[in-house]
């Protein structure tokens, strides 16, 4: 007999516990499956353990270069496996609070493989055998894993996913080479390099960050390669060999190697099917992920999926928000949180998800670049503003970045906006919650901005856009 639930959720990491935290907040029973730790990847393997060590690097890094400020520092050194151990604090403590939340909601946490059956029941394969639960509701979030590119050699010893990475207790990396420049392979980047290690971009496409916007793109690269990061856009890995520690590249007509002492596999990520489904369901798949309708129900009835199963834009927060929206829906509530708008005097959907990467400088963005409003025939007025003019940036000596603002031509509301400085990823939501309201550049020019910080630069290209306009 299947234990009873109202809502029965597959992975307990940033999609499943926010699912689970809402819908035991709005009085449903809730069981959560997971087969390794609650917080999923993001938690124990991704977002937390990278960030922690970005600080920690950073840290470090920033005290080899601080004698024109006064501080003096005749030897530092870092102890590697000491910055894993810190990462784990800062995971565990995260971990404790989730946990504390689970237990005062009431959740059950069933550990072992959920895989979904028929009539919304799924099954759990642990250490104590198989168990059946039933919910009203079933919520698939069993997240993703690292790709795996199609490389000879890419079992080599040498070789490593940023899993395993974040997971090495012993240096090894005095060169590294990572083949792919997206977030995941720009944000590592950045953390050896301020380890010193010799750091080497293997990226297929034109550019780094290839969905961001061309101008941070290509300011970010020249801010790898001041730092001493080599970069190769436009290549191709033909094989990794030496056990790992070459990889034979082609550009055009021309190959090279590139030796190093490990190879990080930083090609994105897929979605994690492995176990998922039953051989009674057969919910529809589109390019490899599940396919669901506008308010995320799969093609079996009364199954819902989030997160990096469903998105293509695989991020914590999206999958949060998606959680949300879905759990509200299933309560009878209308959803409170916007995942995307169609602003007033625009006949464009726009994406209200913020996209944060952890580099120095940072870089956030959300909504529509110029060249994608262009391309859905909007008309547009940009504002912008060089943060190396701005008296935080001059003190922190963070002065590397801009901020672009891109407002509807007619309309005057705010579509879309790009930043890359320090504080980037904390500046965007103001940004975000301007987008969702549809406001315009004058009620955003109300507000004031304290002075010295970074938001005075979002002033400063309101402001530059208003001239534009004007002009």
């Amino acid at each position: 007999m299947a234990k009873q639930f109202d809502l029965v959720i597959i992975g307990g990491g940033p999609g499943g516990y926010t699912a689970a935290l809402r819908a035991a907040d709005l009085g449903m029973k809730v069981a959560v499956v997971e087969k390794d730790k609650l917080g999923g990847a993001c938690i124990n393997r991704g977002c937390i353990p990278t960030k922690a060590l970005l600080y920690a690097s950073s840290t470090f890094s920033s005290l080899q270069d601080c004698d024109d400020m006064g501080v003096y520092t005749d030897f530092i050194s870092f102890d590697f496996k000491k910055m894993q151990d810190y990462k784990q604090r800062a995971v565990d403590r995260y971990l404790d609070g989730i946990w504390s939340l689970f237990q005062e909601n009431g959740i059950q946490v069933f550990h072992g493989t959920g895989t979904l059956r028929r009539d919304r029941t799924v099954e759990v394969s642990g250490e104590n055998g198989r168990e059946f639960l039933q919910g009203q509701f079933v919520i698939l979030a069993s997240g993703a894993k690292p790709g795996i590119p199609a490389i000879p050699g890419a079992d080599g010893v040498g070789v490593m996913t940023s899993d395993q990475l974040l997971t090495s207790n012993t240096w090894n990396y005095d060169r590294l080479t990572i083949v792919g420049g997206g977030v995941i392979g720009v944000e590592l980047a950045t953390v050896f390099s301020n380890l010193c290690s010799k750091v080497t971009i293997l990226e297929v496409g034109d550019r780094l960050l290839g969905p961001m916007d061309r101008e941070v793109s290509a300011q970010l690269e020249r801010e790898l390669v001041r730092r001493g990061i080599t970069v190769h856009c436009g290549v191709q890995v033909e094989a990794i060999e030496g056990d790992g520690t070459v990889c034979r590249v082609r550009k055009g007509q021309e190959t090279f190697e590139v030796r190093s002492s490990r190879i990080l596999l930083a090609a994105g990520r897929k979605p994690y099917l492995e176990g998922l489904l039953g051989e009674d369901v057969s919910p529809e798949l589109e390019d490899g992920r599940l396919k669901v309708d506008g308010d995320f129900m799969t093609s079996e009835p009364g199954v819902y999926a989030i997160g990096d199963l469903v998105s293509r834009v695989r991020l914590a927060h999206v999958a949060a928000a998606q959680a949300t929206y879905v759990v509200e829906k299933l309560s009878g509530r209308e959803p409170h949180i916007r995942l995307e708008v169609v602003p007033g005097g625009t006949f464009v959907r726009l994406p209200v998800v913020p996209s944060c990467i952890y580099t120095s400088p940072e870089i956030a963005s959300v909504g529509l670049t110029e060249e994608v409003a262009r391309r859905h025939g909007m008309k547009v007025v940009c504002g912008h503003y060089d943060m190396g003019k701005n008296g935080k940036s001059i003190i922190a000596r963070e002065e590397s970045g801009f901020i672009r603002l891109v407002f509807d031509a007619y309309a005057h509301t705010l579509v879309g906006a790009q930043i890359m400085c320090a504080r980037a990823t904390d500046m965007i939501g103001e940004m975000a919650t301007a987008i969702v309201n549809g406001m315009t550049a004058s009620q955003l020019s109300m507000a004031m901005r304290a002075h010295p910080t970074y938001g005075e630069g979002i002033a400063a290209a309101i402001g530059d856009a208003m001239r534009e306009r004007r002009d």
